[in-house]
């Protein structure tokens, strides 16, 4: 069903586009295995979080593990965040921009407001590493990537590794 989607690069336009909510009678078995497909690709290129877009779907939905244990497999539906507490300013990748690092300012505690796979709304509360991560799913379900969020120097740094991404991206694009 979702075996096909596989992660998409920078600059993909889909990564631009601001996420659709999944609507109410799409909970089921779809949405069931659209999560453990985004676990899948998530896990073969070793992140420890994933959203939709970065496989090519426009909906709000990602997926984090921060340990790498099977049992902190976390599914966010329809996310809203909230009540952002203090502030830090930490290294961050992505996997849809392979090489880059970007110094990124977050919020420290963050609550998160979502739905599970079967449609049942819960809220969490967190910080550190797992606000972090809520944070920069939740902009790729906004659109907004770590280029975005770079500032003129981490732009500079970046331009060759972004100039061979745009260039494979434009010869990809030709074969197809």
């Amino acid at each position: 069903m979702h075996d096909d989607l596989k992660l998409i690069y920078y600059p993909d336009p889909r990564l631009k586009k601001m996420s659709q909510p999944v609507p109410a009678d799409q909970f089921g078995p779809n949405l069931k295995a659209l999560v453990e497909r985004l676990f899948v690709v998530m896990r073969e290129h070793k992140g420890v979080g994933l959203a939709a877009p970065q496989v090519g779907l426009n909906l709000r939905v990602f997926v984090i593990n921060p340990t790498g244990e099977p049992d902190a497999d976390r599914a966010y539906v329809n996310p809203v965040l909230s009540d952002p507490d203090g502030e830090d300013d930490a290294e961050e990748g992505c996997l849809s921009l392979p090489d880059i690092h970007v110094d990124v300012v977050r919020d420290i505690r963050m609550t998160i407001t979502a739905q599970d796979v079967d449609g049942n709304t819960f809220i969490e509360r967190a910080d550190g590493f797992i606000a972090r991560i809520w944070q920069h799913e939740y902009d790729h379900l906004n659109g907004t990537l770590l280029t975005n969020r770079m500032g003129p120097v981490a732009k500079i740094a970046a331009r060759r590794k972004l100039k061979e991404l745009e260039d494979k991206y434009q010869l990809v694009k030709k074969t197809r």
